[in-house]
């Protein structure tokens, strides 16, 4: 995807300086780490030289805790890193007339009840977790979207296995449509048995598309009473595509009458910061630009031709 050259110029006049400050505080923060291992160290060898265990104890003590203090001031910038670079992303997309109060909760989370009505899939969700929940309007239509991990109790063996995890967006149809259709990747129909199973039961068929390349990649099954050209107008079958084929990441789609459920599998969490190495990169916030507008295109697409 084409990066616009006013991001650029918003990733040097604005991201790039606060990033550079992150910067710091996490090089500072690994200094302090490093020095007081070495000082445990020195303890640590003091201890087998000269043997006098309550003296090494007494040492000891105040360098674990100031450790543990550095760990915890480690949890601190993770925590701060994010909601401030996301921030800052979405207020260079707010400036765009197709975006507007778009709005990050670091805690925030896409509800369960909505996670299930989207009948992507067949999962009472009982291990739910989210975060970073991000709100607004694309045109005039309302959108929400979240991280989620989710996890169910497994059938046979006594753990829990991994249900979805990933981006998971809900929108809404600024107009009343009937029937319901379900969009999944063809590659994973042994994995989604379950919800092909639940949502056919009840008389649902496959619905077939002209778009060859989307037949390739996509399964599709409708109610009786959903009209495709309701739902799969070409503009938003290729936008679909477009988005699979350049994050080759699996996604799921569905409109529930006037609801529609878009979630993107995503191995690790978006924009997460490396303690161990620079976060100062135009790719890394780049990277999250691109998922993003192409996620929200795709948004678009829908309103615009459902």
């Amino acid at each position: 995807m084409y990066v616009p050259d006013e991001l650029r110029l918003y990733y040097n006049h604005t991201i790039h300086p606060e990033l550079k400050r992150l910067e710091r505080k996490r090089k500072g923060l690994m200094v302090f780490l490093a020095a007081s291992f070495i000082v445990l160290l020195v303890i640590l060898f003091l201890q087998i030289y000269i043997r006098i265990f309550l003296l090494t104890l007494v040492l000891m003590i105040p360098m674990v805790l100031y450790i543990a203090f550095i760990f915890y001031e480690f949890d601190k910038f993770r925590h701060r890193f994010k909601p401030k670079i996301v921030n800052l992303i979405l207020e260079f997309i707010n400036r765009s007339v197709d975006f507007r109060d778009l709005k990050y909760i670091e805690d925030g989370e896409i509800d369960p009840k909505t996670f299930r009505k989207s009948r992507l899939f067949n999962s009472a969700a009982p291990d739910y977790v989210g975060e970073d929940y991000i709100e607004g309007k694309i045109r005039e239509q309302e959108f929400e979207m979240s991280e989620l991990a989710v996890k169910e109790f497994s059938p046979v063996r006594n753990r829990l296995d991994e249900v979805f995890r990933g981006v998971f967006l809900h929108t809404k149809l600024t107009r009343e449509v009937s029937g319901e259709i379900l969009i999944l990747p063809k590659h994973q129909r042994q994995y989604l048995s379950a919800t092909i199973k639940a949502f056919t039961v009840n008389g649902s068929w496959v619905i077939e598309t002209k778009n060859e390349r989307f037949k390739h990649d996509f399964l599709i099954f409708g109610t009786p009473n959903a009209d495709k050209h309701d739902f799969l107008s070409n503009e938003m079958q290729e936008s679909i595509l477009k988005y699979k084929n350049k994050t080759r990441k699996d996604m799921y789609v569905s409109f529930i009458g006037s609801d529609v459920f878009i979630a993107v599998s995503q191995p690790k969490d978006l924009l997460e910061p490396v303690l161990w190495q620079s976060n100062v990169s135009f790719d890394l916030i780049s990277e999250f630009y691109e998922d993003l507008i192409l996620l929200m295109s795709i948004v678009k697409e829908i309103d615009a031709n459902a």
